[in-house]
C-alpha cells in the first residue's frame, strides 16, 4: 500500500508533513499545507500511484527471476560463438568478446 505521506509528496514534493497511523485525517501539515492538497486530492494520488505499483508486479518478480546480465551476456556469448551465421551477423560483438576472451584465458 502507497503510503499516506509519500503520496503527499508526489503531490508536492516541498511538503512539510508528518502522518499518524498512515491515516488521512491524521496528517500534520508543518507548513501550513499552501498549495491547499484536499483530503479528496490525497485519496486519489494515493489511487493513482498504488495502480501504478501493482502494474509493475511482473517487473519486480521478472528482476529476481531474470539470470544476472552478466549471466546473460555470457550464454548470448556462447550462442554467437556456436553459429557461425551469428558469427557474422554480430561479428562485432564476437570480435570484442573474443579479444579478452584470448588476452585473458581461463
Amino acid at each position: 500500500m502507497i503510503d499516506i505521506a509519500n503520496t503527499i509528496l508526489a503531490l508536492d514534493p516541498s511538503a512539510q508533513v508528518s502522518v499518524t497511523s498512515n491515516d488521512v485525517n491524521k496528517i500534520t501539515w508543518h507548513d501550513d499545507n499552501p498549495n491547499s492538497i484536499t483530503v479528496a486530492q490525497i485519496q486519489t494520488k494515493q489511487a493513482e500511484l498504488q495502480a501504478d505499483y501493482d502494474a509493475q508486479a511482473y517487473a519486480r518478480t521478472r528482476v529476481d527471476a531474470y539470470p544476472s546480465i552478466g549471466d546473460q551476456l555470457d550464454m548470448l556469448w556462447h550462442a554467437i560463438d556456436d553459429n557461425a551465421t551469428l558469427k557474422t551477423r554480430y561479428a562485432d560483438f564476437h570480435t570484442a568478446i573474443k579479444t579478452v576472451k584470448d588476452a585473458n584465458p581461463k
